[in-house]
């Protein structure tokens, strides 16, 4: 081989890996097509179950919710850990991914996952209901970010815990806009494992020190 052909194959290798690239980028739809759901159960670099554990900490018989649980990737290995008197309840738009997910379930003798379908931005469910909220790589797919962390802080108890795992995508909040987001709706940072560009954070509901004053 040439210099001239291998530079020519490399250049041909790397156009064909850009328009990939360029494909998957502009290609990324939101809410994530049923149709490609098998790359939902690919674990993802410090988005992992393990690291989800270090992060979320579920304990026996917590209440849960799971935002936008895709394939049930999560779902799946968060539940077992809130039994025996524990329920993980998932919420997503799509009724095809809550069908999969509670379908996998069913298969491993789940009983404690229990599936809503609903846009997050209004979650059907009272103040207070939920020791724990979390979302991994769907908050950027909402639209409205805002509002959905405005409903998560509502759901959430006052001593509960949101945790939100995003890694770079086309739909990929960073860090820095989650920070503010979540200061705005009154939550403040615990913890946060990994890059920006692939992260799970730990938001608190703020403690209020004095009354907030009423306008006259």
């Amino acid at each position: 081989m040439t210099v001239l052909t291998a530079r020519r194959t490399r250049w041909g290798l790397a156009a064909a890996g850009g328009a990939a690239a360029a494909a998957w980028w502009f290609g990324d739809r939101a809410p994530y097509p049923y149709a490609q759901r098998g790359l939902l159960d690919i674990p993802l670099p410090y988005l992992t179950c393990a690291g989800l554990d270090e992060v979320l900490r579920p304990r026996p018989g917590e209440r849960v919710l799971e935002i936008g649980p895709g394939t049930g990737l999560q779902s799946l290995h968060v539940a077992p850990q809130l039994r025996p008197a524990g329920r993980l309840d998932v919420v997503d738009i799509q009724p095809e991914m809550l069908d999969h997910v509670t379908r996998r379930a069913e298969e491993r003798g789940m009983t404690n996952i229990a599936a809503t379908e609903s846009d997050a931005r209004t979650l059907p469910f009272g103040e207070e209901t939920f020791d724990a909220v979390y979302l991994v790589t769907a908050l950027g797919e909402i639209p409205e970010p805002e509002r959905v962390l405005q409903e998560a802080a509502r759901v959430l108890a006052p001593t509960g815990r949101l945790v939100v795992g995003e890694f770079f995508d086309r739909h990929w909040i960073p860090f820095g806009r989650l920070h503010r987001l979540a200061d705005a709706t009154g939550l403040h940072l615990e913890t946060r494992r990994g890059p920006t560009l692939a992260y799970l954070a730990r938001f608190q509901p703020c403690r209020r020190s004095h009354p907030v004053p009423v306008p006259a």
